[in-house]
């Protein structure tokens, strides 16, 4: 278990994680010898991955999709790694209640979100599908990104 300091290290780096080490130390009141050794300790197992946040619209892509799918046991791991290695899909997920994956996808537009669900049935036996368009977005990861209280 991380103890508070460990805590609000982690969200000022969700806040933002190109933060200088000087300025961490000074909102923490942590050493920056200590958060360097704390972050070399924390990556690749408690911090996954850096990343950014990227606003697909400006890009060109304007649709954006959650799409839930029952697939034939047989398929499950066929359609996973499908999945996994297709480009427009940000994120795929196994789930339950009557679904075996939530995907996230990008798209440029509606016409093609169509096209890549078509191949997806061409290929696939699937059971059960359910899209949700992404209208707008409210709050993307902002879980831990506050000030963390105890």
């Amino acid at each position: 278990m991380l103890n508070q300091k460990d805590m609000l290290l982690l969200t000022n780096l969700r806040q933002n994680a190109r933060e200088t080490l000087t300025r961490l130390s000074k909102k923490t009141n942590i050493p920056i010898s200590t958060i360097y050794e704390k972050l070399k300790l924390y990556d690749g197992d408690i911090i996954k991955k850096h990343t950014s946040i990227i606003d697909f619209a400006k890009l060109g892509y304007n649709a954006r999709v959650n799409i839930m799918l029952k697939v034939d046991k047989e398929e499950r791991d066929d359609i996973r790694t499908h999945l996994a290695n297709r480009d427009c899909i940000n994120s795929v997920f196994k789930i339950n209640n009557g679904f075996d994956f939530l995907i996230e996808g990008v798209f440029k537009d509606i016409r093609d979100v169509e096209d890549f669900l078509e191949r997806i049935e061409d290929k696939f036996k699937i059971k059960k599908k359910e899209i949700f368009y992404i209208v707008d977005e409210i709050k993307r990861e902002g879980f831990m990104a506050q000030t963390f209280m105890v």
